[in-house]
């Protein structure tokens, strides 16, 4: 039953000052002017997490239909949405008010990147805002007056505002969302793996500020890697396109190497107007793979790039508690293989040396037969030409790359020149001497099946207990999800999702025959058609999309995951 806002303001005045556990006959819905209130869920307390709130509104004429009719679009506006909401609320709500989380008023909105989320959502003629409260409260004693400001004043002044939309704003953010989309849909079809638009400016401001560097580089794209690609609102854009096959970045430190290749593995995303990076665009199946010392690895086949292991160990299922460097990095190129990576981005400064190269000197004192490894030199030409998966590797350190390379790319203070000519020039004058270690081919990939004993989200007394603690750790019930080497994790709303899809896909998919891929594959068809609200038993507003890449490496870290032999 849906109540008059007056019987809400009413309950806030009868249980002023009174124990706060009576704020849960706060629950229900309220008829305000234009659009209804659901309180969802009240805290336990002031310091427990807030209470979820829902508004619904009419879209009455908002938003344009032609931005409702496209999926991209729709999504563009609920994240634009989203953003107005959080922006006034900073300008509208009073903020504390009490002890722990009282006064506070919060939507679950973007920084830089646009993510398809649940804060915000457009469906059947409406407009659904999901945020949190924290009703304040001194103490444990009930401040009503304080709740009746916020419920009675400051949030419908930041739903009426937020609805009263700058149309010229909207269409800004939609059409720079859009023309990203089409940018990142025309490079398969050009050869081409990543873009970096004309005048873009990559470098941000620090590790932790993610905005882009005053008074940076404008990007200005060498003539010989010049493309143009049509968008839908802004004509032909011309930049660098990165083709298809074994890309290198090269240059002397300090130069934009790692700059270039990081804006690379973000161009996965769409970015905000004025972010500086919303025409890098990058095949979204690209993942940034390094060396991670000390993760779980549950029977993967690493036998490409590693063969027998001292003591007769088989790498063809190999398991470790605590990988090696160049455990750890063959085994995340071949989980990522299984996943369906199509462009691989590798870094020399986050590699394991003895993984990526192997030099003359080296193969002359210590024989093939007694070194494992097969270094990456030897595979990254075999990957694309046997299983068509690109490479873009920054390389400072050694030229024995060269000769595996289709594009070379020098960065010579933040300005890209293609040095392709120059490097075969230097293969034929300098041909090296090292011998090929690959073999005649890369290798097969293989995919395994996860058993259902992997996924158990029970701790304590509650039968599922799944929490994000930070963007880069899960609680699954009782195992710890450790994700730090995952680069290209943006947000916890989406480490939030990554703990729901997990639990999902085991409930549904799991059965002991299904390999990783197929499950997730299922799981994310589900959630193109019905939206992220499947993954939870209640309505919420804090989950952002994943990409099905960082599912399936959370699930391969999971120090609970069994794999059928």
């Amino acid at each position: 039953m849906i109540l008059d806002q007056t019987e809400l303001i009413r309950i806030l005045g009868k249980i002023d000052h009174q124990g706060y556990k009576r704020y849960k006959e706060l629950r229900g819905g309220y008829r305000f002017p234009g659009y209804i209130l659901y309180i969802d869920h009240v805290q336990g307390d002031p310091f427990a997490a807030p209470s979820r709130v829902c508004v619904k509104a009419p879209i009455a004429r908002q938003i344009p239909d032609k931005i409702l009719s496209d999926p991209i679009e729709k999504m563009a506006a609920e994240d634009f949405l989203g953003r107005r909401f959080k922006a006034l609320k900073r300008s509208i709500a009073k903020g504390q008010r009490g002890i722990g989380k009282s006064g506070m008023i919060d939507i679950d909105a973007g920084s830089q990147k646009v993510l398809k989320r649940n804060a915000v959502v457009i469906s059947d003629g409406q407009i659904e805002f999901r945020f949190v409260v924290g009703l304040p409260a001194s103490g444990r004693t009930i401040l009503g007056r304080e709740a009746m400001a916020m419920f009675g004043s400051e949030i419908p002044e930041i739903i009426r505002e937020t609805l009263q939309i700058p149309q010229d704003d909207l269409a800004r953010f939609v059409r720079c969302v859009a023309d990203q989309e089409a940018l990142r849909r025309s490079l398969s079809d050009k050869g081409l793996v990543a873009f970096v638009a004309d005048g873009a400016l990559l470098p941000r401001r620090s590790g932790v500020d993610d905005r882009p560097l005053d008074h940076g580089i404008p990007f200005d794209p060498p003539q010989a890697l010049q493309v143009r690609i049509p968008t839908p609102y802004s004509g032909e854009i011309t930049g660098m396109g990165i083709p298809e096959g074994v890309t290198l970045i090269v240059g002397g430190g300090f130069h934009g190497k790692s700059t270039l290749l990081n804006a690379l593995q973000m161009g996965v995303y769409n970015h905000i107007p004025g972010d500086g990076r919303e025409r890098v665009v990058t095949l979204p199946e690209a993942i940034k793979i390094r060396a991670a010392d000390g993760r779980y690895v549950e029977k993967v086949d690493i036998s490409p790039f590693i063969r027998t292991l001292p003591f007769g160990n088989e790498t063809s299922q190999f398991s470790t508690e605590n990988a090696s460097g160049s455990t750890s990095q063959a085994t995340g190129i071949m989980e990522a293989l299984e996943s369906g990576c199509r462009v691989l981005l590798m870094d020399e400064d986050t590699s394991a040396t003895n993984f990526m190269i192997r030099d003359e000197r080296m193969q002359h004192l210590v024989p093939r037969e007694k070194e494992p490894i097969t270094p990456f030199v030897d595979k990254v030409r075999q990957l694309y030409t046997d299983h068509g998966v690109s490479t873009i590797l920054v390389m400072g350190g050694s030229g024995d790359y060269f000769d595996v390379a289709d594009t070379v790319i020098m960065m010579d203070t933040y300005k890209p020149k293609d040095v392709t000519p120059s490097v075969k020039e230097i293969i034929r004058r300098y041909p090296t001497r090292r011998a090929h270690e690959g073999g005649e081919s890369f290798g097969e990939i293989r995919h395994r099946v996860p058993l259902s004993n992997s996924f158990n989200p029970s701790r304590g007394k509650r039968d599922v207990k799944i929490d994000a603690k930070d963007l880069f750790t899960i609680l699954f019930g009782q195992t710890r999800i450790d994700l730090q080497d995952l680069e290209q994790l943006v947000d916890i709303a989406q480490t939030r999702s990554i703990g729901a899809i997990i639990h999902y896909a085991a409930q549904k998919y799991v059965d002991g025959k299904k390999p990783i891929s197929e499950i997730l594959d299922l799981v994310f068809k589900n959630l193109s058609l019905n939206g992220l609200d499947i993954l939870l038993p209640y309505r919420a507003g804090n989950l952002a999309m994943p990409r099905k890449l960082e599912v399936a490496q959370a699930i391969n870290r999971m120090r609970s995951l069994h794999i059928a032999s």
